[in-house]
């Protein structure tokens, strides 16, 4: 295939330079904060919900960059930060689950003291400047970010919110993996295919079935990743079905099943696999404000400015409440470099609130949407798309967990620790 670098590079290098330059001014701003920010008793609270891609990296700027007076406090269920690139590929192989699972503290260790707190809980509710717990406590808030995120079925995301249960979850896919020999996938975006090629790439000799509903596979993005893909699930031997929606299995325990196609035609598989669904955690303004969130998707409404509005009141703003990441309705890509992205306007504009002065928009970028898949083993694409066209490069992977590393490294922590609880 031929690569598309030098004319992404081209049309892309201004905003890229730009990113680099901002990064380092970021960096530079965080090291004086850490001298000019003083704790004090009566502090503020900012308050995030959700410590995933998005929440965790809104937490830790604002932790870098809230003036003395005000401190940040990261409301979470789990107990460790959720790798979720890495869950496919931890289903299929064993001994390597624990490195998807990376401990939260050490990525606040340079931040000032008293400019942060974690309270492990699941938040249920927002009432009169309070965030509700379902364990019945309750969070003072000034200014509260919702990065809650989506629910899917595993092994997208897990159930558990202990690492050690998660793990277990992981063992459990792994195992039936190992004793099948018949495997359908249902569901041909990123995680579906990835999750179809590691098993045929791992276990060559089992025989792997695609199923999407859709005429093209990761319907999201361009026919040319389509084919480009399809060659590849061909040339592995992966049997792909499209423009069927068969109905599955209730069972999570990821049994033998049969399935049912709109023809008519049943077909046996030892273990069917769902890879499809996603439904908004919005359900935290069910009763706080149930207009504000959209009656289409149950994403999240938000301004411009990412602050939360009323569908109802188009003159309502709840100017204290912003929400980011995959839950709010943004326009842009569900991913985490677009999360990443709001969650840096988020901060800066809780920040300007506080100081009185004008808030920043959000605009998508293109590069938001990137997305690097793995293709099996030792193979992946990288694929960007814009309004005039798209770019496509393909790569190898240099090890078999992939990034993991380069994240317990960006929270400040060693991967080899990764079989500690």
């Amino acid at each position: 295939m031929p690569s598309d670098i030098p004319a992404f590079a081209i049309h892309y290098i201004g905003e890229i330079l730009k990113y680099a330059i901002g990064i380092l001014s970021q960096r530079i701003h965080a090291f004086a904060h850490r001298y000019t920010y003083h704790p004090l008793p009566d502090s503020r609270n900012v308050v995030v919900i959700g410590g995933s891609f998005s929440g965790l990296y809104l937490a830790f700027r604002l932790a870098e960059t809230l003036p003395s007076g005000y401190k940040v406090i990261l409301v979470e269920q789990n107990s460790h930060f959720n790798y979720t690139f890495n869950f496919p590929r931890y289903c299929v192989i064993q001994g390597h689950e624990q490195n998807a699972f990376v401990p939260y503290a050490g990525l606040f260790s340079n931040v000032p003291k008293g400019v942060f707190e974690q309270v492990r809980g699941r938040a249920v509710g927002i009432k009169d400047g309070k965030v509700e717990l379902a364990s019945g406590e309750v969070v003072d808030f000034e200014y509260l970010a919702i990065a809650t995120g989506v629910t899917q079925s595993p092994p997208a995301k897990l159930l558990s919110t202990e690492k050690s249960g998660a793990c277990d979850e992981l063992k459990v896919l792994q195992k039936r993996i190992g004793v099948s020999e018949n495997i359908a996938v249902v569901g041909a975006g990123a995680v579906g295919v990835q999750l179809a090629m590691d098993i045929k790439t791992f276990h060559p000799g089992k025989k792997v079935t695609l199923i999407h509903s859709r005429a093209q596979i990761l319907s999201s993005f361009g026919v040319r990743l389509h084919d480009y893909v399809m060659e590849k699930l061909g040339k592995l031997d992966i049997d792909v079905i499209l423009k069927e929606r068969p109905v599955l299995p209730k069972s999570t325990t990821w049994e033998p099943a049969e399935i049912e196609f709109k023809d008519g035609r049943k077909q046996q598989f030892d273990l069917v696999i769902p890879c499809t669904g996603q439904t908004p955690n919005s359900s935290i303004l069910e009763h706080f404000s149930p207009s504000s969130t959209s009656p289409l998707t149950h994403r999240i409404l938000v301004n411009k400015n990412l602050q939360l509005k009323d569908d109802l009141k188009a003159d309502t703003t709840f100017s204290h409440i912003f929400a980011l990441g995959d839950v709010a309705e943004t326009g842009s890509p569900k991913f985490a470099r677009a999360g990443g992205a709001q969650a840096e306007i988020v901060r800066a504009n809780i920040v300007a609130s506080i100081k009185g002065k004008s808030l920043s928009d959000y605009l998508p970028s293109a590069l938001e949407g990137s997305l690097k898949l793995s293709l099996g083993k030792d193979e992946c694409v990288i694929y960007t798309q814009d309004e005039k066209r798209d770019y496509m490069f393909s790569g190898k992977l240099k090890n078999i967990d992939l990034e993991a590393a380069k994240a317990w490294k960006m929270f400040g922590a060693d991967m080899k620790n990764a079989s500690n609880p």
